[in-house]
Parts: structure tokens; C-alpha cells; sequence
């Protein structure tokens, strides 16, 4: 589901950027669910993902249309981890400068 809703966001993004003149590459969409990565590479269905709602569908169309190019990161190399999960103080400082959240040091 999050990479569905993700991908609909990066989508948006790319088509405005075309709009206004910023030709990009086809964006990659990290993830760190290799599963979820897997069900929307492949068209199989499954009992257990009968119940999810069809819009969560759409991940796999725009990766057969190749409008996004999803990829795995593992959990430790994950930076968006800082914004979803109580990290341990090693990997909150190393993820914090690529988020832009760099502070000076305290003398």
C-alpha cells in the first residue's frame, strides 16, 4: 500500500517537472520490503492479497509502463526510517545530513 501511494506522489512529481522543462529519468521508488517489491513486479494473485482494495493496484501497472523503477534498501541503509521508527542514536546521526538535518557542533 505504501508503495502504491508513494508512487502516485513520485509520478505527480515527475509530470510536473516535464511540464515545466526538467526532463528526468524514469525515478526509482526505494523500498525495504522486498515482498511488497516482489507483488508489485508480479501480476500473481494470492489468497492473502484478495483483500487488498484495487487502487493498491496501480504500483503494478506503473512499473509494467515503466513509469517508475522500484528497488530494494535494506532496513540499516534506510533514511526514511528517521521519519517512521525510534532509531538507535549510530543510525539516527548517520541518516540525519541526508535529510538535510544537519546542526553545528556544540563547542
Amino acid at each position: 500500500m505504501a508503495l502504491s501511494d508513494c508512487s502516485r506522489q513520485l509520478i505527480w512529481i515527475s509530470q510536473l517537472l516535464n511540464e515545466i522543462g526538467y526532463k528526468i529519468p524514469t525515478p526509482v521508488l526505494h523500498g525495504d520490503n522486498q515482498g511488497s517489491i516482489f507483488w508489485g513486479e508480479n501480476p500473481v494473485q494470492e489468497r492473502r492479497s484478495k483483500h487488498i482494495d484495487i487502487r493498491y493496484h496501480y504500483i503494478r501497472e506503473v512499473i509494467e509502463d515503466k513509469r517508475v523503477a522500484p528497488a530494494y534498501i535494506p532496513g540499516k541503509n534506510n533514511p526514511a526510517d528517521i521519519l517512521t521508527k525510534n532509531l538507535e542514536r549510530i543510525l539516527f546521526e548517520r541518516f540525519r545530513p541526508s535529510l538535510g538535518l544537519v546542526f553545528p557542533h556544540r563547542i
